[in-house]
């Protein structure tokens, strides 16, 4: 029995309909979108590196020897400085080491502030452990001093040592640490001019400061310009230039979400094995082999065992046997351009380690089929 239903919208016509209703609610998968301010700085902050020498001391024993001169020396000058003059010949060093001690402090660090310092071995100490880092001036490249830096080095190891020889070192034991180690004694000067704001990427892309100037632009109107692919110029309007508002302002800016577009780049590691590729990357068509060559040496002991009563020597040698396993070479085929992902998956079909790929990412790079910038680090 037919209903009024059927009369008017058959099965197939139903499906249709559904499946166009479903469609005009779908919406494909946004791309990755990013905050303005985590792939670009402003003008508005700037960052100096600061660099100073000091003395970490109280160590036990694993400071610098007796042939470092200027650790020495160091201890004879800060001895003659308390008002004791002591001959830096006759001076014992293992308790302590010369380092160099390096900092960075931004613009919005004021005075007062405690900055992180990193302290550096630059003698011949087995380990920084336990040590204090002396007061030490940091100054930048010209020499003008910003911070003081003081306090106990944390190295996140240990390096333990007996007199036999025998020594287990857990991490990396000449490189430390001093937690808000030093004080700000001097602000930076402000940077950039008070009219206009330069954003500046991260990772100089023009599609990128394009899109950034764009969403500017309909929000505060015509403000931003892009003027290469590393730097966008935002006037601000004479509304915002009140410090309060202009503040406001950056954040704002500082908040507004954009697509960066992402090169097509392959980053490998020969030291560590280590590769890294964008999503944009992929391969042109291309035929692929891998083969490897194992050599397998053996020792047999052989035992000469002479006849009885015959004063002869028992007599141990060695045989050798040498095996060459060629493997095969596997090739495989690429008959269109594909994705990095459909790649690794055939790389790791045919058993490549991750030397081995290096190799082909390489080989792959000469041969023109890799449409991707190779970078190795």
């Amino acid at each position: 029995m037919k209903t009024l239903f059927s009369n008017w919208l058959s099965f197939p016509t139903l499906l249709v309909w559904l499946l166009t209703l479903l469609l005009q609610f779908y919406a494909p998968p946004a791309e990755a979108s990013a905050r303005i301010k985590d792939i670009a700085r402003m003008n508005t902050e700037s960052e100096t590196d600061l660099i100073g020498y000091g003395l970490v001391i109280g160590l036990d024993g694993t400071g610098d020897s007796k042939g470092v001169p200027f650790t020495r020396q160091s201890l004879a000058n800060m001895m003659e400085r308390m008002g004791m003059t002591i001959d830096a010949e006759q001076l014992k060093t293992k308790n302590a080491a010369a380092v160099v001690v390096t900092a960075r402090i931004s613009s919005n660090n004021r005075l007062d502030d405690r900055i992180d310092v990193t302290v550096s071995s630059i003698g011949d100490a087995s380990s920084l452990q336990g040590g204090t880092l002396l007061m030490t001036p940091l100054s930048t490249v010209i020499g003008d001093m910003y911070a003081l830096a003081q306090g106990p080095v944390s190295i996140g190891g240990f390096n333990v040592q007996v007199d036999e020889g025998n020594k287990i070192v857990n991490n990396y034991t000449l490189v430390g640490r001093v937690p808000n180690g030093a004080k700000v004694a001097r602000e930076l000067p402000p940077t950039g001019d008070s009219k206009d704001i330069l954003i500046m990427l991260r990772s100089p892309d023009y599609t990128t400061a394009a899109s950034i100037t764009k969403k500017i632009n309909i929000k505060y109107g015509l403000t931003a310009f892009t003027e290469d692919a590393s730097t966008v110029r935002v006037v601000v309007p004479d509304s915002l230039s009140y410090p309060n508002e202009r503040g406001e302002f950056i954040a704002d800016i500082g908040q507004m979400q954009v697509t960066p577009d992402q090169a097509a780049r392959v980053v490998i590691n020969e030291r560590t094995g280590t590769i890294v590729a964008g999503s944009n990357v992929s391969i042109a068509p291309v035929a692929i082999a891998h083969g490897n060559i194992n050599v397998n040496i053996k020792s047999y002991p052989v035992i000469s065992q002479p006849q009885p009563f015959s004063q002869g020597e028992t007599v141990v040698t060695s045989e050798y046997q040498l095996n060459v396993d060629n493997e095969k070479a596997r090739v495989i085929h690429f008959q269109e351009t594909v994705s990095l992902s459909d790649v690794a998956a055939a790389l790791n079909s045919i058993g490549a380690a991750p030397r081995d790929i290096i190799a082909i990412f390489e080989a792959l790079k000469q041969a023109g089929a890799l449409r991707a910038e190779l970078v190795i680090i």
